[in-house]
């Protein structure tokens, strides 16, 4: 369930604030200040933050720090820090709070010694990770992009490579594959499917992907996509193949028709060389 707020404070500041349904996740915090400071305070989660406009000077720890808009700041939960504008016009930001057991707590030093990350890559992700996570119905792509930023934070703070490096596991691919045929309408979740499949997620993501040429969350979408055809095909509304085919909803559905086959699903069933009106 997605819970959002949406708050505007003075000299145009705007804050909006959700709980995603995604583990790990546990806030999803987007703010537009102009002259708000934030006083000395802890947080008991991680603290992920990107800036998208200016700039902030922060003090973790008592080291003074900045947060640019080509790199991305990692605070450690538990450890003192502030926060205020670098710039007069004040700045963007977004931030995702993590759980505590998405990082090793022996990661919590190295964050404090380097809480600037300098990795356009991983900045990139996480951009399009806070694009998936306001689309309710996306929890498990939300999911398989965490857990690559995950593994790419773990290296920038351990200094070792990703777990992408590690040697395959002989068919580990394909029974995931298998997995999300068989639960194509009911979806799993990336923690529930790496149990099942005795896998790291990371590494069940990267597999799949090595062997099948896209992402799992890709190919469960495109799965559902092929089913909702069949079904709009034999005569059931779009609401309903949406429901149908294991979509949040009939917006989730279309969104995605469109893109694989460049048509609404309204449209998608008329009689060849027809173009018939929209069934609702």
């Amino acid at each position: 369930m997605y819970v959002l707020s949406v708050a505007t404070r003075p000299a145009g500041s705007q804050v909006s604030a959700w709980r995603p349904a995604v583990a790990g996740v546990a806030e999803v915090f987007h703010a537009h200040f102009v002259d708000h400071a934030y006083p000395r305070h802890v947080h008991d989660v991680w603290t992920l933050l990107i800036v998208d406009d200016g700039a902030v000077r922060f003090d973790l720890d008592r080291h003074r720090h900045g947060a640019l808009r080509t790199s991305v700041t990692l605070l450690p939960p538990y450890v003192p820090h502030d926060g205020r504008s670098a710039t007069a016009s004040g700045f963007r930001k977004r931030v995702l709070y993590l759980d505590t057991s998405a990082l090793a707590p022996d990661l919590v030093g190295r964050a404090v010694d380097e809480p600037d990350l300098a990795d356009p890559r991983l900045r990139d992700r996480i951009h399009h990770l806070h694009h998936v996570l306001a689309t309710p119905g996306e929890e498990f792509e939300a999911e398989s992009r965490l857990a690559l930023i995950l593994d790419r934070l773990r290296a920038q703070l351990c200094g070792r490579a990703p777990v992408s490096t590690a040697p395959g596991v002989p068919g580990l691919a394909d029974r995931l594959r298998e997995l999300l045929d068989a639960r194509t309408v009911d979806g799993v979740t990336l923690r529930e499917a790496a149990e099942l499949l005795h896998a790291h997620p990371t590494h069940l993501v990267r597999a799949f992907t090595r062997a099948h040429g896209l992402p799992p969350h890709s190919y469960l979408t495109g799965r559902r996509v092929e089913l909702a055809r069949r079904l709009l095909l034999a005569g059931q509304r779009p609401a309903e193949a949406a429901t149908a085919a294991g979509f949040f909803d009939q917006a989730h559905l279309s969104r995605h028709f469109r893109r694989f086959l460049g048509v609404s699903p309204a449209r998608y069933p008329a009689a060849p060389g027809f173009r018939g009106a929209d069934r609702r």
